[in-house]
């Protein structure tokens, strides 16, 4: 794994949550959708979160990935 790599998978979530309808996804169908492994997903979400692009939310089945407005 490198730097490249995860920008890589950063650049899949980020593209995944900019089609989608609502701008946002829950971890299932960002998984689904973006065809990434679990920790593949967690590095990617940890990239997006540092660059302050992306907001987490829990809702009662899970966690939410968003975009920032």
């Amino acid at each position: 794994m490198t730097i490249e790599t995860i920008g890589t998978w950063a650049g899949e979530v980020y593209k995944a949550l900019e089609t989608a309808e609502t701008k946002m996804l829950g971890m299932k169908q960002l998984k689904k959708v973006t065809k990434l492994k679990k920790d593949e997903l967690m590095s990617a979400i940890g990239w997006l979160g540092r660059e302050g692009k992306i907001v987490l939310a829990e809702n009662d089945e899970e966690v939410v990935v968003s975009l920032v407005d």
